[in-house]
C-alpha cells in the first residue's frame, strides 16, 4: 500500500521552483502570501520547517540569475521571502548555502534608481545580516559602501529607502569586522553629522524611525573601543547631548533619549574611584596568617561577590545562569548525613551553655506555692536595678516593677502620641547648640568604663529623661566603652546614645518620578561636557584624618563616619549640593560596598541636597522600587521625635562610569560600580542628621537591651541567663541567651518537665549590614520576656536559646556582610574554622552537643534581610519540592519526607501582616550547601530549619501593602514567630484561644499543588521601567523587529513614496499585499490545475490547500 503523498504546502514550495513562466510564479507567490496572513506566526514557522526558505531562496536564485530578471517577480518575491526569513533563525546560512547572499547584493547594486526594487533588496539585505557571519561576508563584498551612499541627508523624497539603507547598514554592524572598517572609514562622524542634520530639520518629528536608526548604528560602532574614542574625539558627546534636550520633554521622543542616554553612558570614559586603594581602610591581622600590602593582597572567598544576603542571588555579571542548574539533585547527599566534623570528645565544652539541666534551684521552695525567687549564679547581673519596664513587641502599656522609679505618662507611649516632653526651647536651661564637634570631643565621648557623662548630656538628659522606653543612655555608654573596634571608636553616634521611637505614622513607598534617573545621569554627563563647574573638594576621608578638620567652608556640609556601624570612607563635594560618596570596603577585601550610615551637619534648610553613593555593586535593589534611606534629626530628637524616618527624593539606581581595577596576573576583568542617589531637603538650617541605609542598631545597643530585659523579669517566673559563646576575633563577647519558664518548685516532675522541652535555637545578624535583622530579634526578645499569655506559654511550652548577633566584629566596624577574616560566615557553617569563624565554629558545635544528648532543636531559624525582595518569607529545606522545581524524574511518591517543615510558614501567613508565605521557597540549592539552614538541615536533622528573610523595603500585599517597613513592623514579626511557634505545640492550653486558625488537613499535606515553588534567585520586581540605564547592551538588536519589519513590508507597496508610513506606530494587518498592484483575484483555485499535474499529489486534498497551515493555529 503506498504511503500518503506529499502535502499541498510541498507541492506548492516544489511547483514554485520549478515554474517557468511569470503568470504562475506570481500565482504561487499570492497563494502564499494569503495563506500565510491569514493566520499567526506559526503558519510560518510550519512553512518554514516544510522548507520554505529554502524553496524561496532558491527561487530568487533561478529568477535573479536569469537574462533578464523581472522585478514584477523579484519585488514580491522579496516581500515574501523577508516576511519569511526574519522568523527563520538560520536564514543567513541557507542563503549562503543557495548562493543568494551575494547574488541579492548584486540586485542591490544594478537597481539603485529603482526605489521599489532597491528597498526590497534592502529590507532582505537586513534580514541577511542578522546571521553574523553573513553580515560579515557582505561587509567583505562592499555592502557598506553600497548602503552608506543610499543615506542622505534631511530630505523629503525617498524616505523610505532612506530609512531601509540605515537599518540594514545598522544589521551589518552585528559584525565587529564591519564595525571595525566602518570606524577606520571614518562612519562614526558621517553618522553624527547625518544624526544632527536629521534632528535639525525634523521639526514635526515626522521621521523618527530614521532619527532612531541612525542612533542604532551608533550603538553597535560604539561598542568597539576604537568606537567610542572616535565619537568622544569627533565631539558626539556634546552633540547628543545638545540634541537630546528637546527630546526629554516629550514622551513620543521616548526611544531616542533612550538611545541617546545609552550611547553616552558607554561612551563616558571610565575612571577608577579617587582612592589609594580598593581594598578597606582598616585591616586587621588574622591569626595564623602573614600580614600582607593591602594593595597586593590575595582575594579572598568574600572577594567572589557571592550573594546578598544567605538566600539571595549571586551578584555576578552572568545574568542569564539557569537557577535550576544550582538545584541539589543528588538523592544521596539530600538524604545521607555527614559524619560531625569534630570528635564527640570535643562536644563536653558546650555543656556549660546549657545551665537549664544542671542548675539545682536552691533557692527554690519545694512547695510549689513558694514565692522565694534565686538571684544567683543563673543570671549574669544579679540586681534588677530601677528602671521602666516596658513591653515594646506587643505594644502594651507599661508594666512597672514595685522597685521602679516613677515614669511620666508620655514615656509609655511607643505610638509616639505623646513619645517625648517638647522641651526644646523652654525654661531650664540653655538648649545645647548642635556643634557636631561638641558632640565628638565632650558629649558623646565614651572614655572609660565607669567615667561619668559630662554635665551637658546629664543636662539633656535630665531635660528629656525617660523619653525611649527600653532605652537607657547611659547603660548605653557604660557597654560602648567596653566595646572593641579596629580603629578605636571614641565617639558615639547621637541616634545610638539617645535612642529610637517608631514614627506615629507609617511611611508608604516612594513614588519614582517618570524620567528620573536619565537625568541624573544626565546631569553626569554634565561633569564631562563642563568640567569647570565642578567643585572636586573633599571634605571628608578616613585615609586623611585631618581632612574634615579643614573644611571650614560654610557652603560645605561636614561628614563624620568613625563611630560604631558607621560606614562613610570619601565624601567629595561635586556642586554646591552635590556630593559623591564613597563607602568603605568590608575589612580585608575590597568588595561588598552597601552598608553606609554616616553624620552630615552644616546643612541649609529647604535647600536639596544630592548625595550620590558612586561605589555600589548590586546589579538592583529595592532604592529603584520605592525604598528609601533613613534619617535622624538631632534638633528633631531634643525637641521630643526621636525617630529614625524614611527620607529622600529623586532616589534611583544605576550603573555609573567608575570601575574596581583588575586583579593583576588573574585575567579578571574590572568590575563596574553603581551609584544609589538621592536628594534630601533637611528642615533645619545647622542642624546635626544621620543617614543610613537602614535602621542602625549596633552591637552596644544589642548589650544594652540585655541589660534593660533584665530589669523587666520576674525571677519567680523567667528563667532567663546570657553567658558568652565566645570571643571574637576582635575579643568582643558573643553572648548566647536562655528563656525559658522557671519550674514550679524544686520537685522530681516540675524538674523532668522542665529539663525536657523541647528546644528552638534563634540566630541573627550574621550578616552585619542586615540590621533589619536586629530589630527583629528585638521583637522576638521582649515578647519572650514578656508577660503576655502567650509568652508565658511559650516559656512554658519552650527552652529557647537565642545567638542574637553571630558576628558582632562586622557590626561595630560597619561592615556589610563578612567578618574580620574577609570571609562570608554564613558560608563557613560546612567546615567552620575554629580561628577564623569561631562563632560558627561554636554554634555549629553547640547543635552537634544539643543533637548528641537527644536534645536536637524542634525549630532553628536564622535572622536575615533581602535587598531585592519585599515582605517577610522563609525559606526551608524540601528534597520533594526540590525534586518537583528541577524536573527530576525521581519518583517523589516513594520518598519520605515529613511536611511539618511548611506549618510554621503557612501559620505566620494568617497571622503576621508584613509575611507572605507565596514568597517562601523550600528549595536545596548546591549553592547553599554551607549555609546555617542547610548544614542544620542536612548534618542536624532539624525539619524546620529555616532561613527569615525581612525586607529593607516594605510590603506588597496585606495590611502594610503599600507602605514601607519600619522598626515596629519589625519587631511585630520577631513577636508573630514566636506566636507561630505556639502553633507547633498542639496540647498547649491556649493554643484553642489563639488567633490563630487551625490548618486544615489538607493546607498542611504533603501536597504539590499548592505553592509553587520559588526560587531564590526569583525577584519580586520586573525589570526596572529604565531599564535601559543598567545594561549596556540590553537594547542592542541581534535580530530583526518583527513587528516594524511587518509594517514596512506589507506598506511599502501600496504606500506612495511621497507619503511614507508612520513605522511603528500602528499594529500592522497580515493582509496579503505582495503583488495588490497586479489585476489577480487571490484563490487557491487558481493554482489547483498545477498542483493536480504534480507526480504524486494526492488530487482528494486539492479543495483544502490551506488545511496544512490552518492545523497549526
Amino acid at each position: 500500500m503506498a504511503g500518503p503523498g506529499p502535502s499541498g504546502l510541498e507541492v506548492l514550495l516544489s511547483t514554485l521552483q520549478d515554474a517557468s513562466d511569470s503568470e504562475s510564479t506570481l500565482n504561487i507567490l499570492n497563494v502564499l502570501d494569503e495563506l500565510l496572513s491569514a493566520g499567526t506566526d506559526r503558519r510560518i514557522h510550519y512553512m518554514i520547517k516544510k522548507g520554505g526558505s529554502e524553496a524561496l531562496l532558491r527561487t530568487l536564485v533561478n529568477t535573479g540569475c536569469s537574462p533578464s530578471p523581472s522585478s514584477s517577480i523579484l519585488v514580491p518575491l522579496l516581500h515574501l521571502l523577508t516576511k519569511v526569513g526574519h522568523r527563520d533563525k538560520k536564514i543567513g546560512h541557507k542563503a549562503e548555502k543557495a548562493g543568494a547572499v551575494l547574488l541579492l547584493l548584486d540586485l542591490l547594486r544594478q537597481s539603485l534608481s529603482d526605489v521599489k526594487m532597491a528597498v526590497a533588496c534592502l529590507w532582505l539585505l537586513r534580514v541577511y545580516a542578522s546571521c553574523v557571519s553573513t553580515a560579515a561576508l557582505l561587509g567583505k563584498n562592499g555592502a557598506l559602501e553600497v548602503q552608506f551612499k543610499l543615506i542622505a541627508p534631511h530630505t523629503k523624497k525617498n524616505t523610505r529607502m532612506v530609512k531601509a539603507a540605515i537599518d540594514a547598514l545598522a544589521a551589518l554592524l552585528n559584525s565587529k569586522w564591519n564595525c571595525r572598517r566602518a570606524v577606520s572609514q571614518g562612519y562614526v562622524s558621517s553618522l553624527l553629522n547625518l544624526y544632527e542634520d536629521w534632528h535639525s530639520n525634523d521639526a514635526e518629528n515626522k521621521h523618527i524611525p530614521i532619527r532612531r536608526a541612525l542612533l542604532h548604528c551608533l550603538r553597535h560602532l560604539t561598542n568597539l573601543p576604537a568606537g567610542r574614542r572616535a565619537l568622544e574625539q569627533d565631539g558626539g558627546m556634546e552633540i547628543l547631548f545638545r540634541t537630546t534636550q528637546a527630546c526629554l520633554a516629550s514622551r513620543g521622543l521616548e526611544s531616542l533619549a533612550k538611545s541617546v542616554t545609552q550611547i553616552m553612558r558607554k561612551c563616558y570614559p571610565k575612571q577608577p574611584l579617587p582612592l589609594r586603594s580598593d581594598r578597606s581602610t582598616y585591616s586587621f591581622p588574622l591569626p595564623g596568617c602573614p600580614t600582607l600590602n593591602p594593595e597586593s593582597a590575595p582575594t579572598s572567598e568574600a572577594d567572589n561577590l557571592e550573594e546578598e544576603s544567605d538566600e539571595e542571588d549571586a551578584e555576578i555579571d552572568d545574568l542569564d545562569r539557569e537557577e535550576d542548574d544550582d538545584l541539589e539533585t543528588d538523592l544521596t547527599k539530600l538524604r545521607t548525613r555527614p559524619e560531625p566534623d569534630r570528635p564527640l570528645e570535643e562536644l563536653g565544652q558546650y555543656a556549660r551553655l546549657c545551665p537549664e539541666l544542671h542548675y539545682d534551684f536552691q533557692d527554690l521552695d519545694s512547695d510549689p506555692d513558694g514565692e522565694e525567687s534565686s538571684d544567683g549564679d543563673g543570671f549574669l547581673y544579679g540586681d534588677a536595678g530601677p528602671g521602666p519596664r516596658f513591653f515594646s513587641g506587643g505594644r502594651r502599656e507599661d508594666q512597672r516593677s514595685p522597685r521602679s522609679k516613677p515614669v511620666s505618662e508620655n514615656q509609655g507611649d511607643p505610638e509616639g502620641e505623646g513619645s517625648g516632653p517638647r522641651q526644646a526651647g523652654s525654661s531650664g536651661g540653655p538648649e545645647p547648640q548642635l556643634n557636631p564637634r561638641d558632640f565628638h570631643s565632650q558629649y558623646l565621648s565614651s572614655g572609660t568604663a565607669g567615667h561619668e557623662v559630662s554635665s551637658m548630656i546629664k543636662c539633656l538628659l535630665e531635660k528629656h529623661r525617660g523619653c525611649i522606653p527600653g532605652h537607657d543612655p547611659r547603660v548605653y555608654t557604660s557597654t560602648a566603652a567596653n566595646t572593641k573596634s579596629i580603629a578605636g571608636y571614641s565617639v558615639l553616634a547621637f541616634p545610638d546614645f539617645w535612642g529610637h521611637l517608631p514614627p506615629p505614622y507609617r511611611q508608604p513607598m516612594a513614588q519614582r518620578r517618570q524620567g528620573v534617573q536619565r537625568s541624573k545621569v544626565f546631569e553626569d554627563i554634565q561633569r564631562l561636557l563642563s568640567p569647570a563647574d565642578v567643585v572636586d573638594k573633599v571634605v571628608f576621608d578616613l585615609e586623611a584624618p585631618s581632612s574634615q578638620d579643614t573644611v571650614e567652608d560654610s557652603d560645605s556640609l561636614r561628614f563624620y563616619s568613625k563611630f560604631e556601624s558607621g560606614n562613610l570612607r570619601k565624601a567629595i563635594q561635586v556642586r554646591s549640593y552635590e556630593y559623591d560618596v564613597i563607602l568603605n570596603s568590608d575589612v580585608n577585601c575590597s568588595h561588598y560596598h552597601h552598608w553606609f550610615y554616616f553624620e552630615v551637619s552644616g546643612m541649609k534648610a529647604g535647600v536639596p541636597y544630592r548625595f550620590n553613593i558612586i561605589n555600589c555593586e548590586k546589579a538592583n535593589t529595592q532604592f529603584n522600587y520605592g525604598m528609601q534611606p533613613v534619617l535622624y534629626s538631632v534638633r528633631e530628637a531634643l525637641e521630643g521625635n526621636p525617630h529614625w524616618v524614611r527620607a529622600g527624593s529623586d532616589i534611583c539606581y544605576y550603573k555609573n562610569h567608575f570601575s574596581q581595577s583588575s586583579l593583576p596576573g588573574r585575567g579578571q576583568k574590572g568590575r563596574t560600580y553603581y551609584t544609589l542617589t538621592f536628594s534630601v531637603t533637611f528642615q533645619h538650617s545647622e542642624d546635626v542628621c544621620y543617614l543610613a541605609y537602614h535602621y542602625p542598631y549596633t552591637y552596644s545597643a544589642l548589650q544594652m537591651q540585655l541589660q534593660c530585659l533584665q530589669r523587666t523579669l520576674d525571677p519567680l517566673k523567667v528563667f532567663f541567663q546570657q553567658q558568652t559563646l565566645c570571643e571574637t576575633l576582635a575579643g568582643n563577647p558573643c553572648p548566647i541567651i536562655t528563656i525559658t519558664a522557671q519550674p514550679p518548685s524544686r520537685s522530681w516532675n516540675h524538674l523532668h518537665q522542665f529539663r525536657n522541652r523541647p528546644c528552638v535555637l534563634l540566630t541573627a545578624r550574621v550578616h552585619p549590614g542586615e540590621s533589619n535583622a536586629s530589630w527583629v530579634m528585638k521583637g522576638t526578645l521582649e515578647f519572650l520576656c514578656s508577660s503576655h499569655p502567650v509568652a508565658e506559654s511559650l516559656r512554658d511550652a519552650y527552652i529557647f536559646k537565642i545567638i542574637p548577633m553571630l558576628n558582632p566584629d562586622g557590626v561595630i566596624n560597619g561592615m556589610h556582610r563578612c567578618s574580620l577574616s574577609g570571609e562570608d560566615l554564613n558560608r563557613q557553617w560546612m567546615k567552620p574554622d575554629l580561628k577564623l569563624s569561631p562563632t560558627i565554629y561554636h554554634t555549629k558545635g553547640f547543635l552537634y552537643y544539643l543533637n548528641s544528648i537527644g536534645r536536637t532543636p524542634l525549630v532553628f531559624c536564622d535572622y536575615h534581610g533581602h535587598s531585592r525582595k519585599k515582605n517577610v518569607f522563609l525559606y526551608g529545606c524540601s528534597i520533594k519540592e526540590t525534586f518537583w522545581q528541577s524536573g527530576s524524574t525521581v519518583n517523589t511518591v516513594a520518598l519520605k519526607e515529613d511536611p511539618g517543615y511548611r506549618t510554621l510558614p503557612k501559620i505566620l501567613d494568617k497571622i503576621a501582616p508584613a509575611f507572605a508565605f507565596q514568597s517562601c521557597s523550600f528549595l536545596v540549592e548546591k549553592s547553599r550547601a554551607s549555609t546555617a539552614r542547610v548544614v542544620v538541615w542536612r548534618e542536624m536533622g532539624v525539619v524546620r530549619s529555616y532561613t527569615m528573610e525581612s525586607t529593607y523595603c516594605g510590603c506588597d500585599q496585606g495590611l502594610y501593602k503599600g507602605l514601607q517597613i519600619g522598626t515596629q513592623e519589625l519587631e511585630e514579626m520577631g513577636s508573630k514567630l514566636c506566636q507561630g511557634l505556639l502553633a507547633l505545640k498542639r496540647n498547649s492550653l491556649l493554643y484553642s484561644k489563639l488567633i490563630i486558625p487551625a490548618p486544615a488537613p489538607g493546607e498542611l499535606s504533603d501536597n504539590r499543588l499548592d505553592h509553587k515553588p520559588n526560587s531564590v534567585f526569583d525577584d519580586d520586581e520586573p525589570p526596572c521601567e529604565e531599564e535601559i540605564e543598567y545594561h549596556s547592551d540590553v537594547c542592542s538588536e541581534h535580530g530583526v523587529d518583527s513587528t516594524e519589519l511587518d509594517a514596512e513590508v506589507n506598506g511599502g507597496v501600496s504606500d506612495s513614496e511621497e507619503d511614507p508610513p508612520q513605522y511603528g506606530l500602528k499594529t500592522p494587518d497580515r493582509k496579503s499585499r505582495l503583488t495588490a498592484q497586479l489585476p489577480w483575484k487571490p484563490s487557491v483555485e487558481v493554482v489547483a490545475v498545477t498542483l493536480s499535474s504534480h507526480k504524486g499529489f494526492n488530487s482528494s486534498n486539492s479543495h483544502c490547500l490551506d488545511s496544512d497551515l490552518s492545523h497549526v493555529e
